[in-house]
Parts: structure tokens; C-alpha cells; sequence
């Protein structure tokens, strides 16, 4: 064994047991470290050795060394240490949770090692019962041994690691690093390095936020379970069953390699060579995905300038105090929830009282990677109702797309402002009441906190009456200037938008001067669409920000508090897939939108124009992206919001073709005089569901069926009401609408088209011929399914917008259309036909039969769908 050699001389242990106390009999006189060896009946402190840096002991060659240490020099808190000479690096630390003062005093005998603070009070022990000790030996590695007689190894540091390993040294599996709190304070911190059987994974507070399969340089060797994790020269290692490499990480060859959890919680391996350190691995590289790494509810995102994460804290909180790292709700009259049996002011957190603060959109978690979902497919309600009345949740994110519920389990950890684009997150925090503070400042104010003086008495109904007429003045005043703006209302800056300035709404966007939206337009000068609510206009801010201006015209006569208090709910909602809104504008009767600027336009201009054809993964594309934003309109939003005119026009894109909704939300600006204009202004001919024609309950179930015929289109390159040949085959024309060759063209309803391909399963049919093949059959089928389940004429049949994600991402099985709920389509086919034969007997163009077709199948499904509607399918379809 490696212990053989390690006897002293014997002239030396004579000497060593004869007189012990001509070393020790004074403290300040400095001794001489042993090397290799120490025996029983030692007795050392750190004065002792003060000249030695605190060293009692060395390994032969003196490549480390055994030490009392006090770290960053502090003169507080002393430790049991070994440390490598070269570097100064500590590699283990004895009583790392119970430091002793530089009066305390380190003891060897026969039955371990001992250390007691300067009082007499032991603090640590490694006392081994198997027999007598013999030796305290460090060896060349930096391992701490305590022998018998036989040189056989009763205790070793190797085998109670505290936060790094080195070269030789094994960390098995059940076997953990633990953090140091901070460089001066070795006691144990919150993140732990353990061992699973096929893994090496790093934990905050019981959490997984790291795990070293997850890294690009780590390679996975075989499918053994993990028993060690071990270090040498040239790689850090997981090693299984008969020596077996499980996972490997190369490293550039040093002879000093040490593999450290630091007290910030990252894992690196280090080497020391010509007196410098060089960093060989860092997990997580990403230092946002580091749990605290910006306090509690901290916003970390990536600074890749100077590649250190930048630290704030996200909307709706703000610094606890100046010095602080924690953040806390800017509405100081909640306070973030404290965990069960513990207590806030005195008083029981109530976890069931809960609420929640959002952080918004675009934010991630740490543990959110690793963290079981709860169920699939829940609202939002119900995850957080699920939060409330668990004691140690102290959140929860949301995954819109998936309806996946995530909570923020033990502690509370800062949060990522996330950069990928597919990110459909929302987090909210709980809070509960902040505890209200006694007026007298104590809790024994008895009856006198209950009785008034009797001037008050007699001042209080004075002031109370004073204060009516106050108010009845005020309100008077005020009904006098909103009388005298009525005169100049339409203009932006009447007597009328002054009084109403004075108030504010706590999470509304920027707000912008009508003259600074005039100025950024050129006094709107560049059009670049219209819809039902106004036209919309390209801006350009003061700081070079390209913004779209819409001014709505059609909103009626509204006050402007109902107008902002809607733009505060919809500018509080944030989504990779949603226009994002960055301010309005309300000055007397004049309501403007800021939006971000989608520079590729909408849907409908490429998708129908001349341009480049769109290739399928595109379309694939814009179908999930649009259909992640209204799942996230139907199901994320804490204020269900129903778009209620999904169509290309209304789907505008970005870059690299990302697809954004815009529009959503400004159903709700509605004022009660419109409402009998509802249908026709919140929904487009050939996208309207049943229900509305049928004066049915609109629900979210509506943009499930417009979602459906937008991917029809997407699917054909076509509007869904266009021209065919009797051979079925479509052809382009001029106008957008399609047309044939033939002289026995007619208007076909596509819809209808897709069900009847769908059922001779003829999916290549339906796709839009400029691909030339560049679209699978099968490809084809996925969204046509998807489509006609949208189309179902019961809205109960529809798939929601969350199950349309999970269908589409293929992480759901795709449903199967019900035809009985598609017979009406054959109907909506037959009128449509019928509108075509009449515009052709009176000479009408394609586009006017277009047009003619299109109002007569909405007017006809309007006055005689509901007669027909619930008829079997051979009364629907005729015979077939």
C-alpha cells in the first residue's frame, strides 16, 4: 500500500514522544511543519504555526499541505483545511459549518481527530471505532488519511468531500459536492453537485438546474450506470461498472486538475501550470441559468458584451432597497409569499389567500428544464389554483402552447428574460396582503387604541360634511367643462381631454402626444393597410424605432378611462406570437395604437399575391406560430380575450416569416351603440363560424373555426371561395381568385373541395400547385385534418387552440374529422353554386361573382342555414 513508506525515522519519534511539550508549550512560539506524518498525542493551533501559513502538515514532495486556515484573511473564522501549496487552492475543509477561533486547538490521539473551539467546546471529530488510530498521513494526492497500525485506512478526506475533488480523487454516486457559502464563509451553501445512475447533475434547494449530458463538450460514452464521477490528467469522467466510461469531458493535459463547485453555484474544472490558472469547463455556461444569480425574482439576461449576466427586476417589481438583491412588488400592498409555518410580521402566511403578480411574457425559470409538468392541457386557473394551496410553491410559469403547468417549488430564485423565439412561457408570482402596521406602533395599545378624543368627535362629521361639499363642487366643475368640450370633441386637444389627463392607470404602455404621432407619420403620410377599426399608418419614432400607427375611426363615442383601461390589459400582454402594442394615444376623441412594425406585411399579400411562392415549412410555420398566439389569447392571458376575426389579413410577418396576430383585444373597445354591428365588424366573409350566422354563443371555439380556414388557404395558396374546371383542376387569374380555362368553369366553395379530397383521400389535390412537389401527401393530410376538425359545425367538437398546438408539433395524435359535422359545408357548397350559375346568366366578371357568391352564401346561410342545419346528411348533401 502507499502507506509503507511513510515511517519517520525512529530517532525522530523518540524524540517526538519525549518531549511534546518543548513544541507546544507556547503559542507564540512558531513550529516546524511534519511532513507526510503526524502520531497521536499531537496537539496544534494556529499560532503555533502562524509562520508556516497556518501548515502542521505536508505531503512528501510538499505538493500540499495540511493547514488551520483562515480565509480571505479574516480573523474570524478558522479551519481544518487542505490546501495545494502551489496555487494556495483549498481542496477540503474539515469543520466547514462549525469554524473555530485562532484560540481553538486541533488534537490527534489514539482515537481520531479532534477539534475544539477556544472555549473547549468540540466543534469536529473523525473518530473511526474499527481500531486504534496510528497515523495522520496526507498523501501526494491531497488526501487526508487516518491509519492503524497496519497502514490500513480507518477515515479519509477523499471519502468526505466538501466542494471540490482532484486528480485520483472518486465522488461516488450518493456522494455530493456542497457550495461553500462564500470564499470567507466555508459553511454549506444551497447548490449540491450529486450523482444519478446515469447522470451528474447540479441542485438549488432540492432543484435541478444543470445536468453535464446537457453540455456540447460532453460526450456520452455508454448506457452503464453511473457509479463515480472522477478526474485525471487529460478528462473529467463518469464511470460505471468494470471501469466503464459513461460520459466523458476532454480537457487540454495539466498535472493539476481540480473540479470545484463554487459559491455561486457553477461547476468548473481548473488547471494551474506556470503559476496561472486556466479555466478547462464551466456548467452552466450560461450564467442566467445560475438559480440566484440575480437575487430572488432578480431578472438576469445575458450582457454578451461583457459576458457577465445583466441584473434588474421585471415588470410589476422593483428593489426591495437600494443595497438589496431581492426584488419586490412595486404595489406595496403585497408582499411575496413566505413559505408555510413560517411567519410574516408575526402573523401565518395563509397559502390559500394567495395571489399572483405576473412577470410578463418572455421570461424563463431554471428548473422549468427539469421540472415535471403537472398535466398537460390545464388552464391557467387551474395551475394556479393548484400553487395556492401547496405551502412550498411559490409561483408557477405557464405554457400556453401545451396548456403545461410548471411551479417554483422550495425557494425562490431570480428569473430569465429568455431569447428564444418559441418561448410561450408566462410566469406569475405569489403574493399575499402586505401585514397592515399598528397605528401605536405595539401590540398592547388595549382599549385606549379603540377610543378617540372627544375633539375628534366633534372635528370628524365637520370635516366629513366639508368634504361632500368639496366633492359636489368638483363634480359640478367638471360637468361644466365636459359640456363646453363637447363643442370641440372631435378635436385632439379639446377642453375636454384636459380633465380627463388627470388620472392615471397603473400598466398602461407609453403614451404618446397626438403631435408626436403626427410628427413620426408625416402627418400620415404613409398608408400601409386599414381594417374595421381604421387605417394604419408607418411611423418613425425619435429614436429611429419603426412603428405602425393605427388611428381608429370606428370607435364611437367611448370614455377615454374604458379606452385606457383596456390598452392597459392589452398592453400588458406579450407574446413571441402577438403584435406587440408599445403605446396609444387619447386626447379628446382621438385613439391611436403603437405597434411594433412587421415589415413583411400581412398574410394575405404574399400568400394571394405575385411575389415568391411560399415554400411548405413556411406555411407550416405561420400555421403553428398563429396558432400559438391564440392559444395564448384563449387560455395564457389572465383575461380571456377572443379575437373574433381571425384571417391572413389579420396575421402579419416578420422576419424569417414569423407569424404575429394583430387586432387582438379591440373587440372589447366596443361601445354599447355599435353592438348591433358586432357580427359584421368583428367578422370577414368566409371565416365566420356557424355560430354567428346562427345567433349562437360566441366563444373561443369561433377563432378555432376561422383558425381552420386559414390554414385551408394556407394549404392551397387560394382564397377559400375560388373558380375550378369540371375536372377539378384550379387555375390562377389576374385578380387572386383562381379561374379555368374551360368554358365550364364554375365557382367551387374550397372547403367543401377539401372534405370530399379528404374522404378520397386525394391530399395532393388540395396543395397549392406552385409548390411542384415540393409537399408530401402526408404533410398535406396532417393540415387538412387539423382544418376540417377546426371546421366542425358543433363548436364542442372543435379542438381548442392548445390541442391545435400539441396536433401541429406532433406531440398530440392528430383527430379525425366527424363528416356528420361537416354536412353543412355541402350546403354552404350548394348556395355557393348556385350564386356562381346566377352571375354567370347575368355576365358578371370573376371577381363580381366572386363577390356576388360570397354575399349571397353569407345572406342565404343567414336566413335559411338555421332551417336546414340540424337535417340529416342526406337531406343536406342529397344522394351521393
Amino acid at each position: 500500500m502507499f502507506f509503507a513508506s511513510a515511517a519517520p525515522s525512529a530517532l525522530l519519534m523518540g524524540f517526538l514522544f519525549v518531549l511534546p511539550t518543548i513544541f507546544f508549550s507556547c503559542t507564540l512560539v512558531s513550529a516546524i511543519p511534519f511532513s507526510e506524518l503526524i502520531y497521536p498525542n499531537f496537539t496544534g493551533s494556529y499560532l503555533q504555526f502562524i509562520d508556516a501559513s497556518g501548515a502542521f502538515l505536508l505531503s512528501r514532495n510538499g505538493t500540499y499541505k495540511a493547514a488551520i486556515c483562515n480565509p480571505d484573511a479574516q480573523q474570524i473564522n478558522f479551519y481544518l483545511c487542505v490546501v495545494h501549496v502551489a496555487s494556495n487552492a483549498m481542496i477540503w475543509s474539515a469543520n466547514r459549518n462549525q469554524p473555530f477561533s485562532e484560540a481553538g486547538n486541533i488534537y490527534l490521539t489514539s482515537k481520531g481527530i479532534t477539534i475544539v473551539n477556544g472555549t473547549g467546546n468540540e466543534v469536529w471529530s473523525a473518530l473511526p471505532n474499527q481500531s486504534s488510530v496510528n497515523a495522520l498521513l496526507l498523501s501526494e494526492m491531497g488526501n487526508l488519511v487516518l491509519v492503524d497500525r497496519a497502514n490500513v485506512s480507518l477515515w479519509e478526506s477523499f471519502h468526505n468531500p466538501t466542494d471540490t475533488i482532484v486528480i485520483g480523487q472518486h465522488l461516488p454516486v450518493g456522494t455530493s459536492l456542497f457550495s461553500a457559502v462564500s470564499a470567507s464563509d466555508l459553511s454549506t451553501g444551497d447548490y449540491q453537485l450529486g450523482l444519478t445512475s446515469s447522470d451528474a447533475i447540479l441542485q438549488w434547494n432540492g432543484q435541478t438546474y444543470w445536468k453535464l449530458s446537457m453540455d456540447t463538450r460532453a460526450y456520452t460514452v455508454s448506457g452503464y450506470m453511473v457509479e463515480f464521477m472522477t478526474i485525471n490528467r487529460t478528462g473529467l469522467y463518469l464511470f460505471g461498472s468494470n471501469g466503464s466510461v459513461v460520459i466523458q469531458v476532454a480537457l487540454v493535459s495539466a498535472d493539476f486538475q481540480i473540479a470545484k463547485l463554487d459559491a455561486s453555484g457553477k461547476f468548473t474544472v481548473s488547471s494551474f501550470s506556470n503559476g496561472k490558472w486556466n479555466r478547462e469547463f464551466l456548467g452552466p455556461s450560461d450564467s442566467c441559468r445560475l438559480p440566484f444569480v440575480c437575487g430572488r425574482i432578480g431578472q438576469c439576461s445575458d450582457n454578451s458584451a461583457s459576458n457577465t449576466p445583466s441584473c434588474s427586476c421585471p415588470s410589476n417589481f422593483h428593489l426591495s432597497s437600494p443595497n438589496s438583491n431581492t426584488c419586490a412588488p412595486i404595489d406595496g400592498s403585497f408582499a411575496l409569499f413566505s413559505a408555510c409555518n413560517s411567519s410574516n410580521n408575526g402573523s401565518q402566511v395563509n397559502s390559500s389567500a394567495a395571489s399572483y403578480l405576473t412577470i410578463g411574457y418572455g421570461y424563463d425559470y431554471f428548473s422549468n428544464d427539469f421540472s415535471q409538468q403537472l398535466n398537460y392541457g390545464l388552464n391557467l386557473s387551474v395551475c394556479q389554483e393548484v400553487c395556492s394551496g401547496d405551502c412550498s410553491c411559490f409561483g408557477v410559469f405557464y405554457e400556453n402552447s401545451s396548456g403545461s403547468c410548471y411551479k417554483i417549488e422550495n425557494k425562490l430564485g431570480s428569473v430569465i428574460l429568455s431569447t428564444n423565439s418559441e418561448n410561450d412561457l408566462l410566469g406569475y408570482i405569489k403574493v399575499v396582503a402586505a401585514a397592515s402596521t399598528n397605528f401605536n406602533g405595539n401590540n398592547n395599545s388595549g382599549d385606549q387604541s379603540q377610543k378617540l378624543p372627544v375633539v375628534a368627535l366633534i372635528l370628524l362629521p365637520a370635516a366629513a360634511c366639508c368634504g361632500l361639499i368639496a366633492i359636489g363642487f368638483v363634480w359640478l366643475r367638471r360637468r361644466r367643462i365636459s359640456k363646453l368640450g363637447e363643442v370641440k370633441l372631435g378635436q385632439p386637444n379639446s377642453p375636454s381631454s384636459e380633465e380627463l389627463d388627470a388620472f392615471h392607470i397603473p400598466g398602461l404602455p407609453r403614451r404618446f402626444d397626438y403631435k408626436e404621432l403626427e410628427v413620426a407619420t408625416d402627418n400620415f403620410k404613409t398608408h400601409i393597410g386599414s381594417g374595421g377599426f381604421g387605417a394604419v399608418y408607418k411611423g418613425i419614432l425619435p429614436d429611429k424605432t419603426v412603428v405602425a400607427v393605427k388611428k381608429i375611426t370606428n370607435l364611437g363615442i367611448q370614455g377615454k378611462r374604458d379606452f385606457c383601461t383596456e390598452i392597459a390589459v392589452i398592453g400588458n400582454i406579450h407574446h413571441v406570437n402577438l403584435v406587440k402594442l408599445k403605446g396609444f394615444c387619447a386626447q379628446g376623441r382621438a385613439r391611436l395604437l403603437v405597434y411594433e412594425y412587421m415589415n413583411r406585411g400581412s398574410l394575405d399579400r404574399i400568400l394571394f399575391g405575385t411575389g415568391p411562392v411560399l415554400e411548405w415549412q413556411e406555411r407550416f410555420n405561420i400555421a403553428l406560430g398563429t396558432a400559438r398566439g391564440l392559444a395564448y389569447l384563449h387560455s395564457g392571458c389572465e383575461q380571456k380575450i377572443i379575437h373574433c376575426d381571425i384571417k391572413p389579413e389579420n396575421i402579419l410577418l416578420h422576419d424569417q416569416f414569423q407569424a404575429k396576430i394583430s387586432d387582438f383585444g379591440l373587440s372589447k373597445l366596443l361601445s354599447p351603440e355599435q353592438s348591433s354591428l358586432f357580427t359584421t365588424m368583428r367578422g370577414t366573409r368566409g371565416y365566420l363560424a356557424p355560430e354567428w350566422l346562427t345567433n349562437s354563443a360566441i366563444s373561443e371555439k369561433t377563432d378555432v373555426y376561422s383558425f381552420g380556414m386559414v390554414l385551408l388557404e394556407l394549404v392551397s395558396g387560394r382564397k377559400n371561395c375560388l373558380l375550378r374546371t369540371q375536372s377539378h383542376s384550379l387555375e390562377d387569374d389576374s385578380s387572386g381568385s383562381h379561374s379555368s380555362s374551360s368554358s365550364g368553369s364554375g365557382l367551387v366553395y374550397f372547403p367543401l373541395f377539401a372534405l370530399e379530397m379528404h374522404e378520397q383521400g386525394k391530399y395532393l389535390e388540395l396543395a397549392d400547385p406552385r409548390l411542384e412537389n415540393r409537399v408530401t401527401s402526408q404533410e398535406v393530410e396532417r393540415m387538412i385534418r387539423v382544418a376540417l376538425c377546426c371546421a366542425h359545425e358543433e363548436p364542442s367538437l372543435r379542438p381548442n387552440m392548445v390541442a391545435v398546438v400539441g396536433m401541429l408539433e406532433g406531440r398530440i395524435p392528430f383527430c379525425q374529422p366527424r363528416v356528420e359535422s361537416l354536412n353543412f359545408l355541402r350546403f354552404y357548397g350548394r348556395r355557393f353554386t348556385e350564386a356562381s350559375v346566377i352571375g354567370e346568366e347575368n355576365g358578371s366578371n370573376n371577381a363580381i361573382l366572386y363577390s356576388q357568391a360570397n354575399a349571397f352564401l353569407t345572406s342565404a346561410a343567414g336566413g335559411s342555414y338555421r332551417a336546414v342545419s340540424y337535417m340529416s346528411s342526406q337531406q343536406v348533401s342529397g344522394p351521393r
